[in-house]
């Protein structure tokens, strides 16, 4: 689908979800993806041309196959009600994560992200409103930024995630972040689906003094998986890790609290946390001792002072 009718399709979508009810919302995007799937299937979950390993990359440290990066975007106040539950499943686990907060959508408790960086977690910045305001226009964008690198400074973070996934690597160097996340191998889905073709990280270097790494996700989010596709195991997460294990890349995934049904009552827009338990038990023993687990700031920090920038 080409980029002009993926983005008049996005606005039209975004102007009338205000008067859709979420369950419809959920129809209309699950029969638009399938359609997706279906036409896409060449480049999804797998696009063959992302395993290339960049230049100046000489592997992970310790000689492990490849690593792992967990993050969560919490879109709500029911996904922000999760996140101790999220980080427990975690900590049993042995893994920790980012936990990316909208700034304005609902009310984030301080001794909420305090706790998680105690716990060796992360906080990130995911917009000040879920929604994809923050690229109407350039001017929207700066006026935005400012109280976005507001936040990152009183949260103490140093990554940021957009609403949707939207990204322009030329504005966000307007942000203080030592890395970005709203970019993905392959996922046409989204509404902004130009993938960067690559399961490595990526220097962002245009403006010299503010430059950034861009991280990727790898694995097909839960939204799309559980939500959109019903999809019923983790098959689809499973072979995609073994392909990026193969070609030595970066797993990062996103999830959100706010579709994780913890108490058993899955509702139609939730999905058991049990499935995302069965990942972490399955990347923790069908590869133990092969990937290097660590959070996005770490992977970031990595990044630049190991792989070259172009």
């Amino acid at each position: 689908m080409k980029p002009f009718i993926e983005e008049a399709l996005a606005r039209a979508y975004y102007q009338m979800k205000p008067w859709m009810s979420r369950r419809f919302q959920i129809m209309l995007r699950s029969v638009v993806a399938k359609y997706k799937r279906y036409i896409f299937q060449n480049v999804w979950p797998i696009d063959p041309e992302a395993g290339a390993t960049p230049p100046g990359f000489r592997g992970w440290p310790d000689g492990r196959r490849f690593s792992v990066v967990l993050t969560h975007d919490v879109d709500t106040a029911r996904g922000v009600a999760r996140c101790e539950q999220l980080m427990a499943l975690e900590q049993e686990l042995g893994f920790r994560s980012s936990f990316n907060f909208v700034a304005h959508d609902y009310h984030l408790p301080q001794t909420l992200r305090e706790k998680l960086v105690s716990y060796g977690f992360e906080v990130g910045v995911h917009g000040l409103e879920h929604n994809r305001k923050l690229y109407e226009s350039q001017q929207t964008f700066e006026e935005h930024a400012q109280q976005i690198n507001d936040y990152l400074k009183k949260w103490g973070a140093v990554g940021f995630r957009s609403p949707c996934v939207y990204h322009n690597f030329e504005w966000l160097h307007r942000l203080d972040i030592l890395y970005e996340a709203s970019a993905f191998d392959t996922d046409p889905f989204e509404p902004q689906s130009d993938g960067l073709k690559t399961i490595f990280p990526v220097h962002q270097t245009k403006v010299r003094g503010r430059e950034y790494v861009v991280l990727p996700y790898t694995l097909p989010q839960d939204f799309t998986m559980f939500i959109l596709f019903r999809e019923k195991d983790i098959r689809i997460w499973k072979e995609k890790l073994s392909w990026i294990a193969d070609h030595g890349g970066m797993a990062l995934l996103i999830t959100h609290p706010d579709y994780m049904s913890f108490d058993g009552d899955v509702g139609y827009d939730e999905y058991p946390c049990e499935l995302y338990r069965e990942l972490l038990h399955h990347i923790a023993t069908e590869y133990d001792g092969q990937y290097w687990h660590l959070l996005p700031q770490e992977m970031a920090s990595f990044w630049n002072q190991s792989v070259t920038r172009s």
